[in-house]
């Protein structure tokens, strides 16, 4: 138990040194690491996340993640002058709105925004973006059911975040 707690104060530490912005309340429960182009909002909730490449990544305020969750911005240029595909990388930002939730093991691909209230169901593939108040799951994600929005707005205007 003590050796968990260290190793997340580890990744914590090693999260607010990279990211360009952190919040306040930058909450680390598992093996986690940013890339050097990330903005968090206060609140935010890794359980294990690993943000790969260069594209710009914004998180919004009171974010959670389950364990296993990748955001990846950078790709290979299949465009390019060789097959399948050059030394030329592509960086695509990815936004993330307030509140919203990744289940287990889900993978955002860049170019992709998720809207505010999102919850993105374990396992699933965002290469699309999510309007706000989605639920989303699958490969590719797709909504397939809203949030309550008035529930959602009330909650938030009195402030209850979790």
């Amino acid at each position: 138990m003590f050796y968990r707690k260290l190793l997340n104060l580890l990744y914590k530490f090693k999260i607010l040194k990279r990211a360009v912005q952190s919040g306040s309340d930058l909450y680390v429960g598992g093996k986690s690491y940013v890339n050097t182009n990330t903005y968090l909002g206060d609140g935010v909730c890794f359980n294990g996340i690993s943000m790969q490449g260069e594209g710009k990544i914004i998180i919004g305020n009171y974010f959670h993640s389950g364990p296993g969750c990748q955001i990846i911005t950078t790709f290979h240029n299949y465009e390019g002058i060789e097959i399948p595909y050059d030394d030329t990388v592509i960086d695509k930002p990815v936004t993330i709105g307030d509140c919203v939730w990744l289940g287990n093991n889900v993978i955002i691909l860049g170019g992709v925004e998720i809207g505010e209230g999102a919850i993105i169901q374990a396992g699933s593939v965002v290469c699309q973006n999510i309007p706000p108040y989605s639920i989303a799951g699958g490969h590719p994600a797709k909504p397939f059911k809203t949030r309550d929005i008035e529930h959602y707005k009330k909650l938030k205007a009195e402030g209850k975040f979790h």
